[in-house]
């Protein structure tokens, strides 16, 4: 690929709600995409239909997807719907069975609003393996049909775009072309600065108005830390039947009260905080997409933690954000970051990654080291299956996250002060990665037919 990419940032992180970015915060997108449309042509559907297939069908109900189609047809959005209000829709269309479809008086009656599941998706050749087919009718007639694929990290795609890659439109070309991580270690390396300074100065050329990316780089670190103070500040058992207790608050106590080893203890006050976020998004919280909501606590918990301990300067931090961004542009470009395409080797493994490079370059590594970094997170994460329990984001995803966030420090710490041989770079091991999910059988891609998803009833 010789195009320059132009991912955009605050594209890559997204402020949405859990439990999942492709089948929570895409599904919304979708829908109220489909609503949009229907609004622009005149349609006033009498019903709507709501076809979801693979992924989707296999795991939707335990990750909210019903209910984020829902809000999406009321027109809401995922980074500023009312998280309670998009919760409590199953009892409060119950009691007012409508949905406003338009700025008038219209509406449609939620009973109308059909979810028809996909079960014979194994043998089917789909577009993308999140899948869903919106049909609004009239009568018997089809008024209007859009096909659209939840492509992982909150980016949707109509079926017809969904094999054309994921480069965006810009007004001018990048500042700083690159297309590749070789491509962009010689610009942060020619121009003197960081990943993060490259894609700062291309995000500079792109923006509408002066200063609108850095603050909505402003609005995720803000979104980190709230979502880990919520989580910390809460106790019980997340919802879905798996009685998984929340344990963050425990884990920041143990830390505090000093019953975890000094030499550890930074890795583990990450942790508890990795733990706040991903407790949050499995009861459906707000999160930042990190690349994805499954994903969404290894490199808050990292970030968060080395600011605090060693009271980094904010553009150091909104730097490490954009460096950490350049990592799942490469990632997503090259290969995927959704569960259901490849595995949790796309969501866990790039946010390992993405932290990783981040980290390092706080800890004072050159270019070449930060690609380093990433490219031993992601080597180390290969092959790694996407097999949640009921398929609720809990079960082994929230102990996934914490592990990434050591493997993070790992792979900064071998980066920076290990004798490193270079064999495989970076571009290598993405590419390594694609290879690999394109191989690994369905079961382990995001639809609890293998691996721990099965297990349960073994234990």
């Amino acid at each position: 690929m010789t195009e320059p990419i132009t991912v955009r940032l605050l594209d890559l992180f997204r402020i949405g709600l859990g439990p999942s970015s492709s089948h929570t915060v895409g599904p919304m997108r979708a829908a109220r995409l489909f609503r949009e449309a229907c609004l622009a042509r005149g349609v006033l559907p009498a019903r709507v239909e709501v076809l979801l297939k693979g992924s989707l069908a296999a795991t939707g109900r335990g990750h909210g997807t019903l209910t984020a189609i829902l809000a999406g047809l009321h027109g809401w959005e995922p980074e500023t719907c009312d998280v309670d209000a998009v919760h409590a829709l199953p009892e409060s269309l119950a009691a007012t069975p409508d949905v406003s479809w338009g700025s008038g008086q219209t509406r449609l009656t939620a009973d109308a609003v059909r979810f028809l599941s996909y079960a014979e998706y194994k043998d089917d050749v789909l577009p993308h393996p999140n899948t869903m087919v919106f049909t609004g009718t009239d009568g018997d007639v089809c008024a209007f049909e859009q096909t659209w694929c939840s492509v992982g990290g909150g980016f949707v795609r109509e079926a017809s775009e969904a094999d054309e890659g994921i480069r965006q439109e810009t007004a001018v070309p990048p500042v700083h072309a690159f297309h590749d991580a070789e491509s962009l270690v010689a610009h942060a390396t020619t121009w003197g600065g960081t990943f993060g300074s490259v894609i700062l100065a291309n995000e500079a050329g792109w923006e509408s108005r002066p200063g609108e990316v850095r603050e909505g780089l402003d609005r995720v670190w803000d979104a980190f830390r709230r979502c880990i103070a919520r989580g910390l500040e809460r106790r019980g058992e997340l919802p879905g039947g798996l009685h998984v207790m929340r344990r963050a608050a425990d884990m920041l106590n143990k830390v505090e009260t000093g019953q975890v080893g000094e030499a550890y203890a930074h890795i583990a006050r990450a942790q508890a905080y990795a733990f706040a976020v991903n407790e949050e998004n499995a009861a459906g919280g707000r999160v930042v997409t990190a690349p994805t909501n499954g994903a969404a606590g290894i490199l808050p918990g990292v970030l968060v933690e080395v600011s605090e301990r060693k009271k980094l300067d904010h553009a150091v931090i909104l730097d490490a954000i954009a460096t950490a961004g350049a990592i799942g542009m490469l990632v997503k470009t090259h290969a995927s970051i959704s569960g259901a395409e490849v595995g949790c080797q796309g969501e866990v493994g790039t946010a390992t990654a993405m932290a990783a490079s981040a980290l390092c370059q706080i800890l004072g590594g050159a270019p070449k080291q930060v690609e380093t970094a990433a490219e031993i997170a992601i080597e180390h994460n290969l092959g790694l299956t996407c097999d949640p329990i009921r398929g609720l984001v809990q079960a082994p995803c929230i102990e996934r996250n914490a592990m990434g966030v050591a493997k993070a420090w790992s792979a900064a710490q071998l980066a920076l002060h290990s004798v490193v041989s270079n064999v495989v770079s970076l571009d290598r091991v993405i590419k390594v990665m694609k290879r690999t999910g394109d191989d690994m059988r369905r079961e382990y891609k995001e639809t609890s037919e293998g691996g721990l998803a099965v297990s349960l009833p073994e234990c």
